[in-house]
């Protein structure tokens, strides 16, 4: 079958990004003739400025500008000559002088993403493997990425899981030479830290074991001589770490510094470290700044710069703590995060501070999951305590004015991040003159409304739910298992507005990843069949197909009945507490739909597009075939008007019972052969149910061979809207190329439709090419996920690149 189109998370990343702007709370401009660093100026505003990343402040001390003023007028605005030939003359002091911070060799470099960029893949033999946090920066996971062109095994962990890393450690051990764990000393949006005594416990049981620490967020602001939180803990660097430092960002300079400490090592990435070796040097400006602020953190100076800045965050914390702010790491950090939830609520409350007077950064996809959404409040010696106390009160005036115009509450916001509401006065749920329905059965419902919404819409209608509630339960295999949940939204006039159901259930995690993703993961599972599995809570089911949500997109109060339903779905997620929370089979053109979920904190995947066929107007095979494209006539002619004397074909209510087994193998050699959808395998009782239900029947093509050989099966579902649904293909790939069964079932299903008189067929995911083939129209489709954290889907995006 066709190759399926799947995510490319770079996609979704652009797509959120854009949105962000649009809400204003990204991509602004400074302003002004002047910066200072207490305030910055944005629109014409004047505001305090709590986002910067200059802890200290000293990219405005006077020594530092005297300094890249000095170096400029002696030196010009560059040197443009790689290091590899000449460093200019500034470069052997400031290098004497970061050696004597760290005490330990060291290597200057252009910025920390080169410097990963150059360091790594110097470092990290073929023979070795490499352990990434799923937190670590972006520019670390970049820097790797090319080491997987050389063989080099990836592996990644929940963020600051030991016993993940340990299992990941002991299935590297035996073919890796070292194993590299990759990290960050302290982290930049929750600003929490790495257990590093815990990880230098690992290393002594594990001698394999080298960490690579990404400190730059950590630097200057803690440790002797400002060496960064790294050293404030290990004092010395042990044989077996790398650390990477920087120069910018609480430096005040620019630039990065790797430090080990093993000469060998620091004299390979100065020989050749890749972007090292041919990008151009530091600026004459920059290494004079360096150089001043180097000559500060070797003096005792930069301990009373320390101490101020720890007064100014532990000013902070003590007001935090007073109010009922969802305050999500609490340490002694320069970096604070404040839980917003949605992305929507983030922005209205961004906003609303620089309204106040107050800066603060906005946290957001992909940096944390979508549902984490909320403010970077970072603190600096430039800001005084008054208006620290000001943030704080701002913070509290504002942030349930925030909850209450997004249509949320505190209680949400805290379960978002997985805490419970210290105080749930601002809890209180949104009130709606809409009613909402819920239910646990599809008997429950009145079937006539049902069919006139979701079932007019979607693979099952009444009858095919009340049957399939059945079958997936008691079942001897979990992912067999469902259970099922149904709502109904009314208006006053009780109009329907939004009717859906989901069930929860066991999903792979690679459903819709690439193939190949599929097959690497399918050989662990011949051993560990729930390896990369979770639970997930989703709209339809993974038998279902089609839209599984209705939804009167004509009535202005749609907005209003989709909040109240995503209300009435965390409750089920506080119960059944699944990973995944899928909302799926949307027209991914629908763009209004698309606004209004990522502002909820739901991120946008591809899924595989779907096909479905109308045109029945048409009285015979030739004018059916007239209805194709020039290019399609051609294939019909060649792939399935050829093989009509070869072919017998048979419409079957119900099978015997050997027909039947041999329809399930069929079914199995495609499910094992088509791993672009992976999804679990039916349950064998489905199939049963189909052959003992009127609303099933069976499209055969046996060839007219001696054995009348049955080659392929489609299993086909009638609904009660006139909706025909080939649901389940089976094919014999002895045959299948030969004979080309697959048009011949999808052509086969084209005409038991029209003879039916029904009018429409919901072809369904994959092999989009296939069905065009036949006169399908195409669809693009998406799904909405949230995650209780982004380790998946960047787990799997790591598979990809394999």
């Amino acid at each position: 079958m066709a190759k399926i189109k799947h995510n490319n998370l770079l996609d979704t990343v652009v797509s959120v990004m854009t949105n962000a702007k649009e809400a204003g709370a990204i991509h602004l401009y400074a302003e002004g003739d002047n910066f200072d660093g207490r305030q910055i100026q944005i629109k014409g505003k004047k505001l305090f400025h709590f986002g910067t990343t200059g802890y200290l402040g000293l990219e405005q001390d006077e020594r530092l500008k005297q300094g890249a003023i000095e170096a400029i007028s002696a030196y010009g605005t560059e040197f443009p000559l790689s290091k590899s030939y000449i460093s200019h003359p500034l470069y052997a002091e400031l290098e004497a002088l970061m050696t004597e911070i760290y005490g330990h060799p060291i290597v200057i470099t252009k910025n920390s993403t080169l410097g990963h960029m150059g360091v790594i893949p110097s470092v990290v033999d073929d023979g070795d493997g490499v352990i990434l946090d799923h937190q670590v920066h972006w520019s670390v996971q970049s820097a790797v990425n090319p080491l997987k062109l050389r063989s080099v095994p990836v592996e990644m962990i929940r963020h600051n899981n030991l016993e993940m890393l340990e299992s990941k450690i002991k299935k590297l051990q035996s073919k890796c030479r070292k194993i590299w764990y990759m990290a960050d000393g302290m982290y930049s949006m929750f600003g929490d830290y790495a257990p590093i005594e815990e990880l230098m416990v690992l290393c002594k049981k594990y001698p394999q074991l080298h960490i690579y620490f990404d400190d730059v967020h950590g630097m200057s602001w803690k440790g002797k001589h400002g060496s960064g939180y790294v050293m404030s803990i290990l004092k010395e660097l042990p044989d077996r770490v790398i650390l990477f430092g920087t120069m910018s960002k609480t430096f005040g300079a620019s630039g990065a510094v790797l430090v080990c400490s093993d000469k060998k090592i620091q004299q390979r990435v100065k020989n050749f470290g890749g972007p090292l070796t041919f990008s151009v040097q530091l600026e004459p400006a920059a290494v004079g700044a360096a150089i001043a602020s180097a000559k500060i953190h070797l003096s005792d100076e930069i301990y009373k710069m320390q101490e101020e800045l720890a007064d100014r965050i532990s000013y902070f914390n003590h007001y935090l703590k007073q109010t009922n702010l969802p305050i999500i790491v609490e340490n002694d950090s320069p970096v604070f995060y404040i839980g917003a939830g949605m992305p929507e609520t983030g922005f209205n409350l961004v906003n609303r501070l620089i309204k106040n007077g107050y800066y603060v950064n906005i946290g957001f996809f992909p940096a944390v999951p979508a549902k984490n959404t909320g403010l970077r409040i970072t603190i600096s010696r430039h800001n005084q305590k008054e208006e620290i106390k000001g943030l704080v009160d701002s913070l509290v005036e504002e942030f349930p004015k925030a909850l209450k115009e997004t249509k949320t509450n505190l209680e949400r916001v805290n379960f978002a991040f997985g805490r419970g509401s210290k105080n749930l006065s601002l809890a209180k749920q949104n009130q709606s003159s809409l009613s909402l329905e819920a239910y646990n059965s599809i008997v429950e419902i009145d079937p006539r409304l049902w069919n006139s919404t979701v079932g007019g819409h979607s693979f099952y209608d009444w009858n095919g739910l009340k049957s399939l509630e059945n079958i997936l339960k008691d079942q001897n295999s979990p992912e067999h298992n469902n259970q099922f949940y149904y709502y109904i939204i009314r208006d006053e006039n009780q109009k329907c507005l939004l009717a859906t159901f989901l069930s929860f259930g066991i999903w792979k995690e690679d459903m819709l990843a690439p193939k190949s993703v599929s097959v690497a993961i399918e050989k662990i599972r011949e051993t560990k069949p729930y390896y990369h599995t979770s639970t997930c809570l989703s709209l339809g089911s993974m038998i279902s197909e089609g839209d599984h949500l209705y939804l009167d997109q004509d009535s202005p109060r749609w907005k209003e009945a989709f909040n109240l339903l995503l209300e009435e779905i965390e409750k089920l997620e506080k119960r059944l507490q699944p990973q995944y929370l899928i909302l799926r089979d949307f027209d991914a053109g629908n763009e209004a739909i698309k606004s209004f979920l990522q502002n909820k904190g739901y991120v946008q995947v591809a899924m595989p597009e779907s096909a479905v066929y109308t045109e029945f107007n048409w009285g015979c095979k030739k004018e059916y075939v007239n209805t194709l494209s020039k290019r399609s006539r051609k294939h019909f002619r060649n792939d399935i008007e050829a093989f009509k004397d070869k072919l017998e074909i048979k419409i079957r209510d119900n099978l015997s019972q050997s027909e039947l087994e041999r329809s399930f193998k069929l079914y199995m050699a495609v499910k094992d052969n088509n791993l672009g959808l992976n999804t679990f395998t039916y349950p064998f009782s489905l199939f049963q149910h189909m052959n003992s239900s009127s609303q099933w029947e069976f499209i055969l093509i046996y060839l007219y061979d001696k054995h009348r050989t049955l080659a392929g099966v489609m299993f086909c579902y009638k609904n009660s809207e006139k909706i025909y649904t080939p649901a389940v293909v089976g094919m014999d790939y002895e045959f299948s190329r030969e004979y080309n069964i697959y048009r011949q079932l999808l052509y086969q299903t084209i005409l038991r439709a029209q003879q039916l008189g029904f009018i429409r067929i919901d072809f369904g995911l994959t092999a989009g090419f296939e069905k065009r083939k036949v006169g399908a129209k195409i669809i693009d489709k998406c799904a909405y996920i949230q995650t209780r954290d982004n380790f998946a889907l960047e787990a799997l995006d790591w598979l990809r690149k394999d």
